[in-house]
């Protein structure tokens, strides 16, 4: 399953915490935004290790699942293209 992560914390260390757990997972595509493709393992093991440097007053992480159909009408218009574009279109 393709993921678009989104994060956001206003406290630095965290931050960069979980930045850093991501970019183990997917391609950073803006400065809090990943795109992963995730096995349901993988998936469930993110969110195991985000959990460690998670805070819910303060901190927001959000997951949005792109089925295949939804993912092959993704337009990417430059930066870094789809790790594997299925119809993307690239402006």
């Amino acid at each position: 399953m393709f993921y678009v992560v989104a994060y956001d914390s206003p406290n630095q260390k965290r931050r960069s915490k979980i930045a850093a757990t991501l970019e183990g997972y997917g391609q950073r595509v803006q400065y809090s935004v990943f795109e992963c493709y995730l096995s349901p393992s993988h998936y469930a093991q993110l969110r195991r290790r985000l959990r460690k440097w998670f805070n819910p007053e303060e901190d927001s992480i959000r997951f949005y699942p792109l089925s295949s159909q939804m993912l092959a009408q993704v337009e990417v218009w430059g930066g870094r293209p789809l790790s594997s574009p299925p119809g993307s279109v690239i402006l």
